[in-house]
């Protein structure tokens, strides 16, 4: 039994040359994946790396890119994948909590490295097929430490309630778990194609990755998320499942002008997050495929829940279905602690083999996580009906989930702080029809001081990430409060009503900076 991805992955190689890893770019066998990682492993091995080692992976999604992943795996160090739309302050904070060594980075990132000070704390390499680290790993022999499965694996930065990400430790073991549980729900056989698009820092994208090394089946991948070559590939390579995970990634394929002519007579599942209008605008798409739902955190390694497309439309379109396998969940009233009943909004708990084991260098978060019988407390309320299925219902931590992202409201704040005029920042998520939610801020300026809207969400571009970026700033010179607390629910029902009165649904985008 395989303890590690990369010892699961060579199990499954054993000479393999059915397709691992598909790209528009290129592609690898199970037995070709397996030979690049022992080569980045080599390559990592000579550049210093041991284990422990905390290796930084700025990279979009690619074959070598998921080599050196598993290549720092082998080694019994530590990848942390950082998020590629994160700014200089974000970055910053990232490599030098994480504690890395070595960040290996995109050449098209070198500015904001340099921008980030990431060089200071961190040996950087440009790109997985950098000359100096090609040079440094030939003739070398990587060690292949034996893994166990409660060693740390992997780090992955979420954000919280507090101003920076936190960094999500995951075990071995519990990678390797959710891989196998997501194979067995996804009913992985012969003939199975998986895609899905999401990034290479996104616990979907690896966790998925877990999945159909698993089951043994072709994992299609896009570098960059491109509508048109997302359709060539489910077309072309006559993927079965598809994880475009969020309704704005999908409706994007839908909405493409070739989706009509294209051919997905392939696809047998679609797995997708978002509300149920949406979610039953895009069954009625693809008709001959049932979608379903799920829910998940960088917590849980991705799935705790995913449905079955058995299930009846109604109860797809409600509910993210069943526990994995040796999942198990409840919903907790978050005052009492006490269990709520079926059908009764409470927090949702989880806890099972693929949970992650602490935050790095945060104790106190990781207490507040984690209680002592092993329940990860999720910050998000939903309720179970009687045959277990979960309904996610809101957020009673404060955070916003903008197009797939994680936004904590108290890093917006914090950096809209530093403005001059600002005296008081407020930050809520307020409904968009092509990002489920987006950020509004409600703003007290210093007595004398001015400032525009436009001047502050100029004042965020190009400085936070850019699903960060408030869309909506309002000025206010009185809170609504209870006690000593400002009552944000408050604001946000007051900008959702203006919004209704002005028949406004999307808000303005705003294009990134680099």
């Amino acid at each position: 039994m395989a303890t590690s991805l990369p010892a699961l992955l060579e199990l499954q190689a054993g000479g393999s040359e059915t397709d691992a890893l598909v790209f528009s770019e290129g592609r690898a066998s199970f037995a070709g994946l397996a030979e690049e990682v022992r080569t980045a492993a080599a390559r990592l091995h000579a550049a210093g790396v041991g284990p422990g080692d905390r290796v930084g992976l700025l990279l979009p999604a690619s074959v070598g890119s998921y080599a050196l992943m598993l290549g720092a795996m082998r080694l019994g160090a530590i990848p942390v994948p950082v998020n590629a739309r994160f700014k200089a302050r974000e970055l910053r904070y990232v490599v030098r909590h994480s504690g890395m060594t070595l960040l290996v980075a995109e050449p098209s990132y070198q500015a904001l490295l340099g921008e980030a000070g990431a060089g200071e704390t961190a040996r950087i390499v440009l790109g997985v097929d950098d000359a100096e680290l090609v040079a440094a790993g030939e003739g070398v022999e990587a060690p292949a430490p034996e893994l166990g499965a409660d060693d740390d694996a992997l780090m992955l930065y979420t954000s919280g309630t507090t101003a920076n990400p936190k960094g999500a430790l995951h075990r071995h073991g519990a990678i390797v778990a959710q891989g196998e549980l997501m194979a067995e729900r996804m009913r992985f056989g012969e003939g199975d194609v998986f895609w899905t698009p999401l990034p290479f820092f996104h616990v979907g994208g690896i966790a998925t990755l877990a999945g159909t090394i698993a089951g043994g089946v072709p994992s299609v991948q896009q570098g960059f998320f491109e509508p048109g070559e997302a359709l060539d590939l489910l077309e072309q390579e006559r993927c079965t499942v598809a994880f475009p995970a969020f309704e704005t990634i999908w409706l994007a394929v839908l909405n493409h002008p070739r989706f009509a002519e294209a051919d997905l007579t392939a696809l047998r599942l679609v797995i997708n997050v978002g509300v149920r209008t949406t979610l039953e605008s895009m069954q009625a798409r693809v008709p001959h495929a049932p979608q379903v739902s799920c829910t998940g955190s960088t917590e849980t390694c991705a799935f705790a829940c995913i449905g079955e497309p058995d299930d009846p439309l109604e109860t797809r379109l409600t509910t993210s279905g069943r526990p994995l396998r040796s999942v198990e969940v409840r919903t907790v009233d978050p005052e009492t602690g006490l269990d709520s009943g079926p059908g009764v909004v409470g927090e949702l708990l989880f806890r099972g083999p693929t949970l992650f084991v602490r935050y790095h260098d945060d104790p106190e978060s990781t207490a507040l996580a984690l209680d002592d019988d092993g329940w990860f407390h999720t910050g998000d309320l939903g309720t179970l009906d009687a045959e277990g299925r979960v309904s996610f219902v809101g957020r009673l931590k404060d955070m916003l989930k903008v197009g797939g992202e994680n936004v904590a409201a108290a890093d917006v704040e914090s950096y809209l702080l530093t403005h001059p005029a600002a005296e008081i920042v407020q930050v809520v998520g307020v409904p968009d029809a092509r990002y489920i939610e987006v950020p509004a801020a409600f703003v007290q300026l210093r007595q004398g001081a001015t400032a525009t809207e436009a001047e502050l969400v100029e004042f965020c571009r190009g400085q936070i990430a850019t699903f960060k970026v408030p869309r909506y700033v309002r000025f206010v010179d009185e809170w609504p409060m209870s006690g000593t607390k400002i009552q944000k629910f408050r604001l946000r029902e007051q900008l959702v009503a203006e919004l209704d009165a002005a028949g406004i649904t999307e808000a303005p985008r705003i294009a990134s900076v680099r």
